[in-house]
């Protein structure tokens, strides 16, 4: 059986990536190809319709996958995930030097996010500070950035964006997923020292690989990526590409945050 695995392309890089995914599978027995995509709507599409078997889906394209599966009777399954997707958080970053020591400190002020369709800079953080006791655009101007949309802020451009507006005074507040604070600060986006972190956002879980209502016997290809080690000289290049050490049986229970956030502001 040849299993057709679809990603959007962010990232140059995502073509290495699949290339090397590609032949690492198929040296194994499983006949393996991948289609790529500008934008995460056209790729959930193509799952659900059964143009493709798998889909490497942002966690905004698992839920918008899944809730597309059920409306039509269908059902989607998430198989597998990176060992860096789980338990991630995001922040609220302010200048050291703000008069802004809680939450409830940023209202009136201007709090930059990322692209409308990110969960890590923008979904998830506006709607902790929600939950917190302030409505976005209501108490707090909502500073956007919409680098890539479609994209899902994997490529993290409007990330990026929000981080110089804080940085350069154009913004009160900046949210980015924690794992990019310290990149912002190496790359000079923010200089070292001149922020510090507000708040926190739950823990929730990202990427997984979800596979469409087409795909049947795909024993073979659940097994390969869990078998995966990250000291195999082939296979190390790619993980460090791809941001992981290992391959992790999927899990559903890091979604809430996300889950929540988008009935919260009807994006889908």
């Amino acid at each position: 059986m040849n299993v057709i695995l679809g990603a959007v392309a962010y990232d140059p890089k995502v073509v290495t990536i699949w290339e090397g995914f590609k032949l690492y599978f198929e040296k194994r027995g499983l006949s393996f190809d991948y289609v790529l995509y500008s934008n995460y709507e056209r790729q959930v599409e193509a799952l659900i319709d059964g143009v493709i078997d798998i889909a490497w889906n942002s966690p905004l394209a698992w839920i918008r996958s899944r809730r597309l599966a059920d409306a039509r009777g269908l059902s989607v399954q998430a198989i597998a995930m990176r060992d860096s997707d789980c338990d991630l958080a995001s922040v609220i970053v302010v200048r050291s030097d703000a008069p802004i020591h809680s939450i409830a400190d940023l209202k009136d002020k201007t709090v930059a996010v990322g692209a409308v369709d990110s969960p890590q800079a923008t979904l998830i953080p506006l709607a902790h500070l929600r939950r917190n006791g302030l409505s976005p655009g209501a108490d707090f101007t909502v500073q956007r950035h919409d680098v890539l949309c479609g994209k899902h802020g994997d490529h993290i451009g409007g990330e990026r964006q929000a981080a110089a507006a804080l940085s350069s005074d154009k913004a009160d507040a900046a949210c980015m997923i924690e794992s990019n604070y310290p990149l912002f600060e190496s790359e000079g986006v923010l200089r070292p020292r001149s922020t510090r972190v507000l708040a926190s956002t739950p823990l929730y879980d990202h990427c997984n690989l979800t596979a469409g209502p087409a795909a049947n016997h795909l024993e073979h290809f659940r097994r390969l990526p869990l078998e995966m080690s990250y000291p195999d000289p082939e296979v190390r290049p790619l993980f460090d590409l791809e941001g992981l050490k290992a391959w992790r049986e999927a899990r559903l229970q890091g979604y809430g945050e996300l889950e929540a956030a988008v009935d919260e502001f009807g994006l889908l």
